[in-house]
């Protein structure tokens, strides 16, 4: 997938758990698996919102484009 989740970096960087994260956005611990892990087809603008408050970043520390390997 041409979209890279980074929000371990960022947890990392704020010394903050995937347990502590879900309870400040608002959203259960398995879902912001599903999201970091890059498995997510879609995040609704709010979500991304309360992620870039929780860990005041912006969304582009979060998520970064990378091209697809046109050979694969």
């Amino acid at each position: 997938m041409p979209i890279v989740v980074e929000i371990d970096v960022m947890l990392a960087k704020r010394k903050m758990s995937v347990g502590e994260l879900a309870d400040r956005v608002g959203i259960t611990p398995a879902n912001l698996a599903v999201l970091k892990n890059g498995r997510a087809k879609a995040v609704r603008f709010s979500t991304l919102a309360a992620l870039c408050e929780a860990l005041e970043c912006q969304p582009g520390d979060l998520l970064r484009w990378e091209a697809e390997d046109a050979g694969a």
